[in-house]
């Protein structure tokens, strides 16, 4: 059974990925609750677009950090990067 403070704590992950380094994008942070504000934080700060998808942040949150996500994940990260992309060209970037 889980109690309110565990439904309402705040869950965050970021992703990053470069073609040229990497074959897929790997998990850079994860957190909940104060890591996971900082996070949110840090992405504001430097303008990266911030997507809400709590299911994905659930199974990121399975990785470790540095890992690369796993080939089930893929559909769901692509649709991540996809609205990044659309945030950023809208963006003028």
């Amino acid at each position: 059974m889980r109690n309110d403070n565990e439904i309402t704590r705040k869950r965050a992950a970021a992703l990053s990925y470069d073609p040229n380094t990497n074959q897929a994008p790997k998990l850079t942070a994860q957190g909940q609750g104060y890591v996971a504000d900082k996070i949110i934080q840090k992405a504001k700060e430097n303008n990266i677009p911030i997507q809400s998808d709590p299911t994905l942040v659930q199974l990121l949150s399975e990785l470790n950090i540095n890992e690369t996500i796993p080939e089930e994940l893929y559909q769901l990260v692509a649709e991540v990067f996809a609205y990044i992309y659309k945030v950023d060209q809208q963006a003028g970037k």
